[in-house]
């Protein structure tokens, strides 16, 4: 089976070189490692599907190192990364789609995963069947059909997410959902802007958005830290860039499994 929606190999480099003091990638580890501590505290084991580079993964390390972190891609190039960042993790070789984990981890997550992946409830399925009963299922993915871009397809994205399609995904996988709410909300306007010039841009992608003058990268990641703030004290944002979930395998399935 291919790796879950063909991402070029020779893009992880490239991407680990962007990630670390980007003002999109740290403000999302921050708002994970928030979401974490908050609803599911007493996490000892965490598993990530599809890590990449293991950026996500070196954020939670920092943050909570006593967290015994499990992960897994379908790209060697990604996990080759991924060792140099958190060689304390155990990582391995594996596609979403084919993950065999069963009862095994207290939080499963998935970072920018499922909008590459057509058979998403499956995987969604697998995530909480990886996860005891009462276990937590942490997502983020990409809001918004009309946010569609070059970003979009040079990313080997199938989908952009409406809100109310995640929550109807998640619940098809038999997850309950405790939280859910869009974030690079306060730069939306600014988003979509960036995503309208790239549709009628001719040439090749450059992902400007992330490119940008380190003053402007600072004003940013300002904004995000304001907008965290407020998602910390309880505003679940309507509309923005991504969205972040936050859902439990019901502990009934304890009982049925019996």
């Amino acid at each position: 089976m291919p790796a879950e929606g063909g991402f070029p190999a020779d893009a992880f480099a490239r991407l680990a070189e962007l990630e670390a003091g980007n003002y999109w990638f740290e403000s999302r580890n921050r708002l994970i490692v928030w979401a974490l501590r908050r609803y599911f505290p007493q996490s000892a084991t965490l598993l990530e599907v599809g890590c990449g580079t293991g950026f996500v993964l070196q954020g939670l390390h920092a943050a909570l190192p006593t967290l015994r972190l499990s992960a897994t891609d379908a790209a060697p190039e990604g996990l080759a990364i991924a060792r140099t960042r958190v060689p304390s993790a155990s990582l391995r070789q594996e596609d979403a789609r084919d993950l065999e984990a069963r009862d095994e981890y207290d939080v499963a997550a998935a970072f920018d995963v499922l909008e590459h992946i057509p058979e998403d409830v499956p995987v969604l399925m697998r995530l909480r069947d990886a996860v005891r009963p009462g276990g937590g299922v942490l997502i983020t993915v990409p809001q918004h059909p009309w946010l569609w871009s070059q970003a979009d397809e040079v990313g080997h994205h199938v989908r952009r997410y409406r809100r109310r399609e995640l929550v109807e995904r998640l619940h098809a996988a038999g997850l309950d959902v405790l939280r859910v709410t869009s974030f690079v909300s306060l730069l939306l306007p600014v988003l979509a802007l960036s995503r309208w010039r790239d549709r009628k841009a001719a040439g090749a992608y450059d992902a400007r958005e992330f490119h940008v003058p380190h003053a402007v990268n600072r004003a940013l990641t300002v904004a995000l830290t304001v907008e965290r703030w407020l998602i910390r004290a309880g505003v679940s944002w309507p509309a923005g860039g991504s969205l972040l979930a936050v859902a439990r395998r019901p502990r009934a399935d304890a009982a049925a499994r019996q």
